[in-house]
């Protein structure tokens, strides 16, 4: 697989910034991912989350962006991009069959404003445009509420229910599945 290239300058709508993360975003990070409403939803850590660990998660980042397999973001206030809002990325990427994930997170003080729907409209132009994807794939849990209303906002379609779709610390979790293909309404905008 080859290296995913970042958009330079980076994406951006005006209100939204998304970029690599950089080493002075760990606290940011750190604090985001212990966020309860984060770990309510989010897939949980293997053991204590650290500064340390964060910043493997970057190294991490970066090698599955060289190996095009994934591209993991920070989302920032784009009046300023040390603000971090909050993460995003695409996963799972598959070149071949031109589809991947997509996934973000925010920060508390970030939710409410409409930035993970313009987000998620900077991913997909990007993924369809720049990068040549034909199909995107959004899962999130069915009492994920605000995420789904995120995906719907974003012209993504609800498929269904996966059922036991994924490991939840020690448990199985359904997903619900919404997609988003360039000729959909919002696709290309």
């Amino acid at each position: 697989m080859p290296e995913i290239s970042i958009p330079r300058p980076p994406l951006t709508d005006g209100v939204v910034t998304l970029r690599l993360w950089r080493a002075a975003d760990v606290p940011q990070r750190l604090a985001g991912y212990t966020d309860p409403q984060f770990e309510r939803f989010s897939l949980p850590s293997a053991g204590e989350l650290t500064e340390a660990r964060v910043r493997a998660q970057l190294e991490h980042d970066e090698r599955e962006r060289l190996l095009g397999t994934k591209v993991g973001l920070a989302i920032v206030d784009a009046a300023d991009d040390d603000r971090v809002w909050g993460g995003c990325s695409l996963y799972d990427i598959d070149l071949e069959h031109r589809r991947a994930g997509v996934g973000y997170w925010l920060a508390a003080h970030a939710r409410g404003r409409g930035a993970a729907t313009r987000t998620v409209g900077l991913l997909a132009q990007w993924a369809f445009a720049g990068l040549g994807l034909a199909r995107l794939e959004l899962t999130c849990s069915p009492e994920n509420i605000a995420s789904q209303r995120v995906a719907e906002r974003a012209g993504f379609v609800r498929e269904g229910i996966l059922r036991s779709h994924i490991r939840f610390g020690d448990e199985r979790r359904d997903s619900v599945l919404f997609s988003l293909l360039p000729e959909d309404s919002r696709g290309t905008e």
